[in-house]
């Protein structure tokens, strides 16, 4: 075993041992196991909310889009940013809301709020689909760590499988509180090997950061800008807007908020979690620097830059280091995954079909789809070949359809029906669908249009389809129904 694999170990073997120290004097129900028994301090849900998105995403998939993209890759520091902005106003009321009904997953909050099981099972299913793209996101991203800085002595296939049985393990003896625990590990190992990558990198090979820049623009011109068509100055704004809108939607983020102690840790956290957002430019740097020093790398091989230059820069031990960071970067995301999907379907799609099942059947029972579920994105995983930047994209169309519903049921007259909710998220999803599965864009479809419109990301058209045909379902409905407010 070389000095790599053994760290990379060590950091698996350390993370399984606080998933057991984490759940140790505490009786893993329901409610303990999914949302920490309402207990985080702002200390905690800083850093699980860090944990859950802050992902192999930002250490594989912002370093890789750097690499192949250029300048549409600040996407990414723009509209994280307004995540946390947008989380001042609409998690305090959610979590009020939650916990004066015991909420536990996020179609529990879409059924309360509009008295509708119907419309849960619909957010639970969309859930589920969103939450596919976002964990095969994670097992991909492992298995590139995995395999590269083993060199080559674990195949990424076998990185994969090992991978989805520790998450499995993981969450089923820890639930919530270990991925909690672990966030700490892993914020505090990303902050510095981020941090020393994209410092260290540029000055090593360019000697300094602008110079970086200045040989990257002289090699390939127009590179660090947006492009006159395709990712252009259109499509930055409104994927920015489609994901900022989506974010707290994944149904694992949403869930996070139920396990705050007080309504004022999410007003804390959104003055300070923009500051996180810093760390991204290093990883962007990190990205930058491989452009002139790895090249040739194509599609899905994007996301190797990051490793592919510490390969040819550090000695083994410090690969190993980058190594069990990146696999922390997929253990807490992926924990919270498997554990918000688990529940989706033992609480949102078995619950209300068995009317007579507890609380304690439900939590075994979510306990035990935890391994199916992974069974199941690991195939996706095996057999999907879309890069990881392009894999979030679909997870956050997917998604981002609920906001409507969401953000309205916060106003004191929500103006949507239940049905008109229901009509809304499912033409919004079947839009998103029938365009990824075909692969049309609005250039595609609507040749005739200017550029500029033709460049719209299409999940946000799908969104505005959504609003109309939600508003107009209400109209035909009756209109406005109160909404009462915690």
């Amino acid at each position: 075993m070389n000095a790599a694999l053994l760290i990379i170990a060590l950091a698996v073997v350390v993370a399984l041992g606080l998933g057991l120290k984490a759940r140790s004097g505490h009786d893993m129900d329901m409610e303990q196991w999914s949302v920490g028994k309402r207990g985080f301090g702002t200390l905690l849900v800083f850093l699980l909310m860090a944990g859950e998105i802050y992902t192999t995403f930002t250490f594989l998939g912002g370093s890789g889009w750097a690499y192949g993209k250029g300048g549409p890759t600040y996407y990414i520091l723009c509209y994280l940013t307004l995540i946390y902005v947008i989380s001042y106003w609409i998690l305090p009321p959610a979590w009020r809301f939650a916990k004066e009904r015991n909420l536990f997953s996020q179609p529990d909050y879409f059924a309360a709020r509009y008295d509708s099981k119907s419309l849960g099972i619909l957010v639970a299913l969309v859930g589920i689909v969103a939450l596919v793209p976002y964990m095969v996101l994670q097992l991909k991203g492992l298995g590139i760590i995995v395999a590269t800085a083993s060199y080559g002595a674990i195949s990424p296939t076998l990185a994969i499988w090992i991978g989805a049985a520790v998450l499995t393990v993981y969450v089923m003896v820890s639930g919530v509180r270990g991925s909690a625990w672990t966030a700490v590990l892993k914020d505090f190992m990303i902050l510095f090997v981020v941090i020393f990558l994209g410092v260290y990198l540029p000055y090593h090979y360019y000697g300094g950061i602008g110079e970086m820049f200045t040989a990257i623009d002289q090699a390939k011109p127009g590179f660090l800008a947006l492009p006159d068509r395709g990712q252009s100055a259109t499509w930055f704004a409104s994927t920015t807007l489609l994901t900022a809108l989506g974010g707290w939607m994944f149904p694992h983020i949403f869930a996070s908020i139920y396990t705050a102690s007080d309504a004022r840790t999410f007003r804390r956290n959104a003055v300070f979690l923009p500051l996180y957002q810093l760390m991204l430019l290093f990883v962007f740097f990190a990205g930058f620097a491989a452009v002139l020093q790895v090249p040739g790398l194509t599609g899905p091989d994007v996301d190797l830059s990051l490793f592919k230059i510490a390969l040819q820069t550090f000695p083994p031990w410090f690969v190993g280091i980058i190594g069990a960071t990146g696999v922390l970067t997929a253990l807490v995301p992926g924990s919270m995954i498997l554990i918000a999907g688990s529940t989706l379907i033992a609480q949102n799609l078995y619950r209300p079909l068995a009317r007579n099942a507890t609380d304690a059947t439900t939590g075994r029972l979510a306990k035990g789809i935890a391994p199916i579920l992974a069974l199941a994105c690991v195939g996706f995983t095996l057999y999907g070949g879309e890069t990881i930047v392009q894999l979030l994209l679909i997870g956050y169309a997917v998604v981002t359809q609920l906001f409507p519903a969401f953000f309205f049921s916060l106003l004191p007259r929500n103006p949507l029906t239940r049905a008109g909710a229901m009509a809304g998220i499912l033409a919004g999803v079947a839009a998103v669908a029938v365009t990824v599965v075909g692969g049309y864009t609005l250039a595609k479809l609507f040749p005739s249009l200017p550029g500029p419109v033709q460049d719209l990301n299409i999940g946000v058209v799908a969104l505005a389809l959504n609003l109309a045909v939600a508003f107009a379902v209400s109209l035909a409905g009756g209109g406005a129904r109160r909404t009462a407010l915690p």
